[in-house]
């Protein structure tokens, strides 16, 4: 039986990417209208699917859905869209937004037991933490079968019967997909760092300083080191925990300014051994506290260990900080 979408609201969609899709995710992936890039919560239907066509769910993230959707080339499928509050499936199956309540009561919105005749939803392995297949059973009498980790490999896990390889259950987070997010991490500092430029700028107006480009570079190169070049080097860096993985990188950054500008370790008033000392408290920690935010977006560690991670860090973090820029205020009013 066909059903029809003026009897049930179903929404049409297609495995073809517009140019302004495309540029949505370009804009979500530097932080541009990246809460406002959503789809809406529902059932989609793509290619022309019956009721025995497979049920695929995802996240109303735009960038999860079309991520879906462009695989589905030739395959006629329905996609439930889950209310996940504009967060990706990993993320949200974290948060509790991608889980076992929202997905028995998104069935139940859309009658999907009205639209299929059979009763199996597949759900992306990344949102496995936030399902609880048996409570869905239980609850909706439907089956839940954990698709690939990839999207790309859904065509041939249908053709398989819903059988998943060993290379469809393998998690990567190579150089590549850590390299893609750190555009949206960079553009999240941009309003942080305005501030602290804000605030140089008034003590150089008090006569508390001076603070010039020395500052700004050693700042943002700190920046660089933690939102990038940590996340890229992740594998490599011999630590486990993040913040330990940008404190080393922020630590060498630091040191590098130091030798940069001159100081020799003879401490010369115009860069003296205050200052230096300040740079190695201040610009690690910073590091360190902007590669913590990759900790929920790898595959490295797990919620628990991240507060663990966090519990310990931050307090760290906060005090190192806070002894650099006395050591530097010092500086200044000695000079």
């Amino acid at each position: 039986m066909q059903i029809s979408s003026r009897e049930l609201k179903i929404i049409p969609t297609s495995s073809e990417l517009t140019f302004r899709d495309i540029w949505g995710t370009w804009k979500a992936r530097w932080g541009i209208g990246r809460m406002a890039f959503i789809v809406e919560p529902g059932l989609y239907r793509i290619g022309t699917p019956d009721n025995n066509s497979p049920v695929l769910v995802s996240a109303n993230y735009k960038m999860s859905f079309d991520s879906l959707r462009k695989e589905l080339n030739g395959v006629n499928a329905w996609i439930l869209v889950l209310d996940t509050k504009g967060i990706n499936v990993w993320c949200a199956a974290g948060k509790g937004t991608f889980g076992t309540q929202e997905l028995v009561n998104r069935m139940s919105i859309v009658q999907l037991e009205k639209v299929v005749s059979h009763r199996t939803v597949i759900v992306p392995q990344l949102g496995a933490p936030g399902i609880s297949a048996h409570l869905v059973t239980k609850a909706s009498g439907f089956k839940v079968v954990f698709g690939p980790v990839r999207a790309k490999d859904l065509k041939e896990f249908i053709k398989l019967g819903l059988k998943a390889t060993t290379e469809m259950r393998t998690v990567k987070f190579n150089t590549y997909d850590r390299l893609v997010l750190t555009p949206v991490e960079l553009v999240g500092t941009f309003k942080i760092s305005l501030m602290i430029f804000g605030v140089l700028f008034l003590l150089n107006l008090l006569g508390i300083g001076p603070f010039g480009l020395v500052d700004l570079y050693a700042y943002l190169g700190a920046v660089v080191v933690g939102c990038v070049l940590t996340p890229v080097l992740l594998p490599w860096i011999p630590v486990r925990a993040f913040a330990w993985k940008g404190w080393i990188l922020g630590f060498i950054w630091a040191v590098a300014v130091n030798v940069l500008n001159g100081w020799n370790w003879t401490a010369v008033p115009e860069y003296s051994i205050l200052r230096a000392l300040g740079y190695l408290f201040i610009l690690p920690p910073i590091s360190a506290f902007l590669a913590m935010n990759f900790t929920g977006s790898s595959t490295f560690t797990s919620f628990s260990g991240v507060l663990k991670e966090m519990r310990r860090a931050v307090p760290a973090i906060i005090i190192s900080i806070t002894l650099g820029i006395v050591l530097i205020l010092v500086n200044s009013f000695i000079l």
